[in-house]
């Protein structure tokens, strides 16, 4: 127990310590786009330092750690790099310019908590089954078999998803279409629905360990939800819809998440 409340101290000592980094990098800026890279990249940091934190290694503490790394170590990467070319996300301009003259809240002050202090502590519990996890002493098992082919396909759904658009993208003559090939065809977020996947499988494979990694279930209930009902799909759907007039015949034919045939 009191190897497993020193791991958790650490890790959130170590995450705010980023974020407040994150944050006076933001206002320097006047941008906090590139925080959604570091909600891959900082759940990589919790699983490294929750790697050498738990004890010796053991088959569970390396697949978690490989998984958890190359998921976020290419997304995070991703994203940096799309920020880079695209600028800074009107999603998050929007909201800034919203608090400012709604509520009269200043940059700093809204940055520091709608985004920064809100972000670490929801990629804490998301991250719990690489924290909490490392701690399994079972052996690997069917389960965490099962974990590790649920994982994978999310990562390379995810990846697929965002190669496609980020090709899609790159052609001027596809300005104001909807892409509806390839993995957009089945899901409207392919990107989120490899998210989910990684993130249950994940927790499959830190819930076999034993009761300790069964408990880390919030993680992926809070991601999927985040995904599905708050800062995924609602946030993104609601400019296409106003910037592209086919997107509402997409979503009509189009499932949200889970990918199936299109009606």
């Amino acid at each position: 127990m009191t190897e497993l409340l020193h791991l958790l101290i650490v890790n959130a000592a170590a995450s705010a310590a980023c974020f407040f980094v994150l944050w006076l990098i933001g206002l320097r800026l006047r941008d906090v786009s590139f925080i959604d890279s570091w909600w891959a990249l900082g759940m990589v940091v919790l699983a490294w330092a929750s790697f050498f934190l738990s004890g010796p290694p053991s088959g569970r503490k390396v697949v978690l750690l490989a998984i958890c790394t190359c998921w976020g170590v290419r997304l995070g990467v991703y994203l940096v790099l799309r920020w880079r070319r695209q600028g800074p996300d009107p999603r998050y301009q929007s909201m800034a310019r919203r608090a400012e003259a709604e509520r009269g809240i200043g940059f700093a002050r809204w940055s520091a908590g709608t985004v920064f202090s809100l972000q670490a502590v929801l990629q804490f519990i998301v991250a719990l089954p690489v924290q909490l996890g490392l701690f399994g002493s079972r052996p690997l098992g069917a389960v965490a078999a099962i974990g590790i082919l649920l994982a994978t396909l999310g990562i390379v759904f995810e990846s697929v998803g965002d190669a496609q658009l980020a090709a899609f993208k790159s052609k001027p003559e596809n300005k104001g279409k909807v892409l509806d090939t390839g993995l957009w065809r089945y899901t409207r977020h392919p990107n989120y629905f490899g998210d989910a996947c990684v993130w249950w499988g994940l927790w499959l494979i830190a819930a076999e360990g034993g009761l300790l990694g069964m408990a880390t279930i919030i993680g992926p209930i809070l991601l999927t939800a985040l995904l599905t009902r708050w800062s995924g799909v609602p946030t993104t759907e609601g400019p296409m819809r106003r910037r592209k007039p086919d997107y509402e015949d997409y979503i009509r034919r189009t499932p949200a998440f889970v990918p199936w045939f299109p009606r």
